[in-house]
């Protein structure tokens, strides 16, 4: 018997129900429907909901680590900096670089003439101490001798991509110290994105020449991330960042002065039961001040190089022996234990290299005001500011320079009141605002012109140390706005609201439109430098180097007309006379090319490419043959400039031209896009 049925054999008998009337079908599945309780349909999800949820969850949802940084900031880099994949060549410094860089290039030799580790005994250029012109940065020389090893020698293309990303990486570093410093991820990441999309470090990122500053800013934010650790391994780590730092620009020095103050300002912070704030910052000082010296130490034995007199007149020891003990003859001691690499001493890049020291203070305090407002607002930007761009101020005072020296001094003050404020508080922004106030005038003072004499007047590579400050304010800025203005359901509140994230959106929108067509300016050099010449056009040296471009490309007439412009802005200019007789000269007109010739013979003596490119061209017209109209002048004008590259080279020309077939061809001047003369 079934189970079924032995149940129905033990239970009590039930009356069977009676039959029902049949209904018709329709009506059985209405009341069924009716009986069951319907549920309203779920909405479908939006995508725009779905989005803006997954990037809330992705930002906010937990503290940023570096890999979680690096992917939004590496998108961000690509789209901003990224150079045309197909276009791109060589541009300006980077010829110098990488074409003509000895080191570089030797690599893809079947022999080797150097070796890896020649780049601690070669300079930026690949360049010996006897010739070098003043960097020094072997760790960039290393990255780029491996990447060449690795193909990259028809195109710029894969050492500017290290670039793009090692930016990224630094402005996901960006965000991890401010989170260190304010516990706010908010502030963190938009601290990052104003790091990563300043226009102002396009020149720095889109040309190759900027990893130097690149990976020397890795190094001082890796020093200042190392304060979190527990003290040894923050010196160990401070020692390692900061040396790192210097071996990849000299501007890293500024680590040494800097780490020590932030673990100074922020020591309660990294380390809320035990600050221990002057142990750390003493600690902190000792470790950069020992990777400082180590640097020069190594550097004086690895890359002795010389000091002149002429250039230095104030340094060597004999001059100094009488003289009381000052806070000058201290000054001088330094440079001289520091033994900076001879630096070229060009007005037309630098117009104060002329100035009386006064100066030159003002002028670069104009500059620097300059800087601080192309932070904020970047337009125009320019890969060039060389004379007559900025000059030597008129006046000893002006506004720009008033404001610039006090935005250059009332930082220090204003950082040290914050500091005390705030020297027992935990969770205040007040440390980290601090610490960028400081940040930016120390960082940007060994370049400012006001130390020491650089070779360039202005550039806004420079301003890829202290942007790393002026971003930390900014993000902290932009973070108060949107918590003063929270969503709220009121008009007003909803306005308000509105008014804000517009701000935001707008600084950033302009922030990446301005570096997005500062970026295609690195197209190729034609590009460049006519890019170049319309955001500056009162710069000699953009109309002079558009010059050289169009006349690569064939096109001597734009190039007569912009050597006439570059002419007109530097009339004392040696290269301007000479390349605007050379291109006279091309053009069949060498007659009217000869007074040029003769100004800029006159004016640069010494010169040895120029004097070689406009003999050679004289020679090619048949104006130093045995019968050549000019062939008697020229030699007469030996008996001015004796002992000089032009007797020589004039000499040699008149006697073995036959020979050579004009100039001989080791003093020929390196052709456009040629690697270096043996």
């Amino acid at each position: 018997m079934s189970l079924s049925r032995a149940s129905q054999a033990s239970s009590p008998a039930r009356a069977m129900p009676e039959s029902p009337e049949p209904e018709e079908p329709h009506t059985h599945v209405e009341r069924t429907q009716a009986q069951t309780p319907t549920l309203a349909p779920k909405p479908p999800r939006r995508f725009w909901a779905t989005l803006r949820m997954w990037i809330a969850d992705y930002f906010i949802g937990a503290d940023p680590t570096f890999g979680f940084a690096l992917v939004p900031y590496a998108l961000l880099s690509m789209a901003l900096y990224t150079r045309h994949p197909a276009k791109t060549n060589f541009i300006f410094d980077e010829q110098e670089a990488l074409l003509a860089n000895p080191y570089v290039r030797s690599i893809a030799d079947a022999h080797p003439k150097f070796r890896w580790i020649d780049a601690f005994y070669r300079d930026f250029w690949g360049l010996g101490p006897e010739r070098s012109i003043g960097s020094y940065r072997p760790i960039p020389d290393l990255v780029w001798r491996a990447l060449w090893g690795l193909g990259a020698q028809q195109t710029p293309l894969l050492h500017h991509w290290v670039n793009v990303v090692l930016h990224a990486v630094n402005g996901a570093l960006v965000c991890l110290l401010v989170l260190q410093l304010t516990k706010n991820r908010r502030t963190a990441w938009l601290s990052g994105a104003a790091f990563t999309a300043c226009a102002v470090l396009t020149e720095a990122v889109s040309g190759v020449v900027g990893i130097a500053d690149v990976l020397g800013a890795t190094g001082v934010l890796l020093a200042l991330l190392a304060l979190a650790l527990p003290m040894p391994w923050m010196a160990l780590g401070v020692f390692c960042a900061t040396l790192f730092g210097l071996y990849s620009k000299e501007s890293a020095l500024c680590a040494v002065p800097l780490v020590p103050a932030t673990a100074l300002l922020t020591a309660q912070i990294g380390h809320p039961e035990k600050p221990r704030r002057w142990a750390r910052a003493l600690v902190a000082c000792a470790a950069a001040f020992l990777a400082f010296v180590l640097y020069v130490e190594a550097r004086r034995r690895m890359f002795s190089a010389h000091l002149p007199s002429p250039l230095y007149p104030e340094l060597p020891a004999e001059a100094n022996a009488h003289e009381p003990w000052s806070a000058s003859r201290a000054y001088t001691a330094l440079l001289r234990w520091y033994a900076q690499p001879t630096l070229p001493k060009d007005p037309l890049n630098n117009p104060l290299a002329s100035a009386p020291i006064p100066y030159r203070i003002s002028g670069a305090l104009r500059v620097y005001f300059r800087g601080l407002l192309q932070i904020v607002f970047p337009y125009p930007l320019s890969g060039d500011y060389s004379a007559p761009q900025e000059p030597v101020p008129l006046h000893l005072w002006s506004i720009e320079s008033g404001l610039g020296g006090l935005a250059m001094v009332l930082p220090l003050p204003v950082a040290a009141w914050l500091g005390v404020r705030a020297r027992h508080r935990t969770r205040s922004v007040r440390p980290a605002i601090a610490a960028a106030l400081l940040w930016i005038p120390i960082s940007y003072f060994p370049v400012s012109n006001i130390p020491v004499l650089l070779p360039t007047v202005r550039a806004e590579r420079f301003w890829y140390f202290p942007a790393i400050g002026t971003s930390v304010l900014l993000g902290i800025a932009l973070s108060a706005m949107l918590a003063r203005s929270p969503p709220g359901h009121s008009r007003g509140s909803r306005r308000a609201r509105g008014v804000t994230i517009g701000v935001v959106i707008a600084f950033f929108g302009l922030q990446a439109v301005a570096a997005r067509r500062h970026a295609n300016d690195y197209t190729d050099d034609l590009a460049f430098w006519d890019a170049t010449r319309k955001a500056v056009p009162r710069s000699a040296k953009a109309h002079l180097n558009y010059s050289v471009m169009k006349g690569a490309r064939g096109d001597l007439k734009a190039r007569l007309e912009a050597n006439k412009t570059a002419l007109d802005l530097a009339p004392e200019w040696p290269m301007a006379h000479v390349y605007l007789g050379d291109t006279l000269c091309r053009l069949h007109r060498a007659e009217e090319a000869w007074p040029h010739y003769v100004e800029g013979f006159e004016r640069a003596p010494n010169d040895v490419n120029l004097i070689a490119l406009a003999l050679q061209c004289l020679w090619d017209e048949k104006m130093l043959t045995p019968d050549g109209t000019r062939r008697a002048e020229l030699d007469a004008m030996r008996d001015k400039h004796p002992g000089t590259w032009f007797d020589y080279l004039v000499r040699d020309i008149l006697e073995h031209g036959d020979e050579h077939g004009g100039v001989d061809p080791k003093y020929r001047p390196r052709g456009y896009n040629e690697g270096p003369k043996e």
